[in-house]
């Protein structure tokens, strides 16, 4: 999950970073220059990401399917202790 490392929290467990917005597309990988065949499902995440002064940073990465579960289940014991 490259970049999401970017959304930090200061020593006061606040955000130091804010989520803008958030878009996920499903694919599905079918071949490549290495494999010629995959045929597997892949989630890719989009955010925009605005740091403490206002700039605003696009970050994105893919998961398989199991790995965006596991993420999905992350956000809502986030949401739940907000």
């Amino acid at each position: 999950m490259e970049g999401f490392s970017e959304l930090r929290m200061d020593t006061k467990s606040k955000v130091t970073s804010q989520l803008v917005d958030f878009q996920w597309k499903l694919g599905m990988a079918v071949s490549s220059d290495s494999c010629r065949s995959h045929k597997y499902p892949y989630v890719t995440v989009m955010l925009k990401v605005a740091d403490h002064s206002g700039q605003v940073t696009n970050k994105s990465f893919e998961m398989t399917i199991p790995q965006c579960q596991d993420f999905y289940r992350q956000f809502k014991e986030i949401a739940a202790v907000f």
